[in-house]
């Protein structure tokens, strides 16, 4: 890293703002072509990987099937810095291999850790999950290869 003062360093701070975040900004690669999506996600802290649900077919899907290493991100941004040219932030980088997941009964799981991350009123949304509707998605699990962070942030006086 070029400055390293701005380093995060610890793993355990790295996993938790990956953690503290919905959304994860993915990028993929195929025929030298690069492809950037965001996608909301939930972040399984044992397993240490990323679950997020997609279309069965579309973009993200011909990508990650052609190459299924990706890069990531996720920002906390904190906004500029009154009175100066600068920005505080903190992200975490990672490169990751992308999994797509089959067996019925961790994608209901892996469904369920986002839902009731994500949605305000989880209980319905998990009620109206069946064989039928998991079936019309895709779970894409990341396990993570490699972390990296960095932050700016100002001394508050």
């Amino acid at each position: 890293m070029r400055r390293p003062e701005k380093h995060i360093r610890g793993r355990k701070r790295l996993l938790e703002l990956l953690d503290s975040k919905d959304n994860v900004t993915i990028a993929m690669c195929k025929d030298n072509i690069p492809y950037l999506v965001t996608v909301n996600h939930y972040f399984d802290k044992k397993a240490t990987c990323i679950y997020f649900h997609c279309g069965l077919k579309g973009k993200k899907m011909d990508y990650m099937k052609a190459n299924p290493v990706v890069w990531g991100q996720v920002m906390d941004d904190l906004g500029p810095v009154d009175g100066e040219c600068d920005q505080e932030y903190r992200t975490v980088m990672f490169r990751g291999k992308v999994k797509f997941v089959e067996r019925m009964q961790e994608k209901k799981h892996a469904l369920e850790l986002m839902i009731d991350r994500l949605a305000s009123r989880p209980a319905p949304v998990k009620n109206s999950l069946t064989d039928a509707s998991l079936q019309r998605i895709a779970i894409c699990r990341i396990d993570l290869l490699e972390m990296t962070g960095k932050e700016s942030l100002k001394k508050k006086k």
